[in-house]
């Protein structure tokens, strides 16, 4: 509702007889318990804003057209969805998932499309003959000229597109302006109608007001698979990867609940990130009703370039780091942890926690074999005839390989201390594969080799 009178109505109000353009009071009298909302430009330019970052999962080059309408150039883009009809349907799907309704059509210039679509079309125009045909037949309304061009087309008799273009040019540029006839031409390509391309933000930022207040977190995850939604589109149009953001809860009370999503591994998929959401959201306890979300990306990485598979491969969002991020959220953040290179030449002082995907090396790896099995301390071996035992005579099969430090820490409780040891590879009769030193104590068993 905008000055008293009905800007839009919805389903259920037409059927009860609700008409855009109607005075508010009347409007109340055939519908008494009618929900009224003021128009708010600002929203509603945010709100497009909003679907042209999601829009970038289709294509790059997106144009605004306040107050509702999008352009999407999708020739570059058939051969990656598979044509026109899969992207469109795609596109449409996405959208109704975010509580949209969309009125599209596909042609051959973005103002002929744009007419089309508000006309209702909803169909693609590939063929120049068929589209013009579309256009012509098209009320000459739908092209929402100011009121008193609207006028004088209905006293000139004009009632569709296809009319004003049979007038001379000349004496509609006189009667009616020249913006009307270039209107026509642009539509039907004879002149060019270069648009400005929305420039996606170098940060990514964006608020939902939700329609109602919310008491329970999981509740929660609806709302915020929105914005994840414009945040892949915005992803894929800046080329990049997000390894965390931020979703803030905005309560009733004036208050903010911060709560950060980090991912084990880069990633653009809107659904990985909605589980991970959903998994934080279930162990989470609000300490108001929440009226609005923010959602921030500020640690993102460049997307690499990749080749395509020639073999069909798993679903996205279904690998292991995928599944350690899940587990974080259900868990969290300090139950799950990889193994990561620390600088020390000890093998049992040689690994380190790490949070999962984080860059873990701090020195390189020594050059030899490694067992990735360590026992939790070194098991003293029985010497025979100066070899050591173990279920049997062990044969070295390498040269003896000397790790020495960690003079830092000798004397201090639980601390390895200076070590200067003699490593190799040995097999004992039974075919097992170990990995041995000898220091100035004896031998030892180490590690065991799967």
């Amino acid at each position: 509702m905008a000055r008293g009178r009905v800007l839009a109505a919805d389903a259920a109000a037409r059927a009860a007889g609700v008409r855009d353009g109607l005075r508010l009071s009347t409007a109340l009298g055939l519908v008494p318990g009618l929900a009224v909302c003021e128009r708010a430009a600002g929203r509603e330019a945010a709100a497009l804003e909003a679907l042209a970052c999601w829009a970038g999962r289709f294509t790059p080059e997106v144009s605004l057209a306040p107050p509702a309408t999008l352009l999407l150039e999708i020739g570059g883009c058939l051969r990656l969805f598979g044509g026109a009809e899969a992207l469109i349907a795609a596109a449409l799907a996405a959208c109704g998932s975010q509580g949209y309704t969309a009125a599209w059509a596909a042609a051959p210039t973005p103002l002929g499309a744009t007419w089309l679509a508000w006309g209702g079309a909803a169909a693609i125009h590939a063929e120049a003959g068929g589209f013009q045909r579309a256009l012509a037949a098209l009320p000459a309304g739908v092209a929402a000229w100011p009121a008193e061009i609207q006028a004088r087309l209905a006293a000139f008799g004009a009632a569709t597109l296809g009319d004003l273009r049979r007038l001379p040019g000349a004496g509609l540029r006189r009667r009616l302006g020249s913006g009307v006839v270039d209107d026509l031409l642009r539509a039907w390509g004879e002149i060019p109608d270069p648009r400005p391309v929305f420039v996606f933000p170098e940060r990514f930022a964006q608020t939902l007001e939700l329609p109602a207040r919310v008491d329970a977190a999981a509740a929660l995850a609806f709302a915020g698979q929105r914005l994840f939604a414009a945040l892949a589109g915005w992803l894929n149009a800046r080329q990049r990867l997000v390894r965390g953001c931020r979703l803030g809860l905005i309560h009733d009370d004036g208050g903010t609940t911060e709560l950060p999503l980090r991912l084990a591994e880069a990633t653009a998929d809107e659904v990985r990130l909605g589980r991970l959401l959903r998994e934080h959201l279930g162990r989470l306890r609000l300490a108001a009703p929440v009226e609005g979300l923010t959602l921030a990306a500020d640690d993102w990485v460049a997307r690499p370039g990749s080749s395509g598979h020639l073999f069909d491969l798993p679903p996205a969002g279904e690998g292991v780091m995928a599944c350690l991020e899940r587990l974080q959220g259900r868990l969290g953040e300090t139950a799950v942890h990889t193994l990561g290179l620390a600088a020390d030449y000890r093998p049992e002082c040689a690994s380190r926690a790490v949070p999962p995907g984080n860059p873990s090396s701090a020195m390189a790896v020594p050059a030899g074999l490694r067992p990735l099995w360590l026992l939790p301390r070194p098991q003293p071996l029985a010497e025979r005839a100066g070899r050591p035992q173990w279920h049997g005579p062990l044969a070295l099969e390498t040269r003896p390989e000397r790790l020495e430090s960690g003079w830092w820490d000798a004397g201090e409780p639980g601390a390895p201390g200076d070590a200067r040891r003699d490593y190799c590879v040995a097999k004992n009769p039974l075919g097992q594969w170990l990995w041995v030193f000898r220091d100035g104590e004896g031998w030892f068993l180490h590690g065991l080799f799967g």
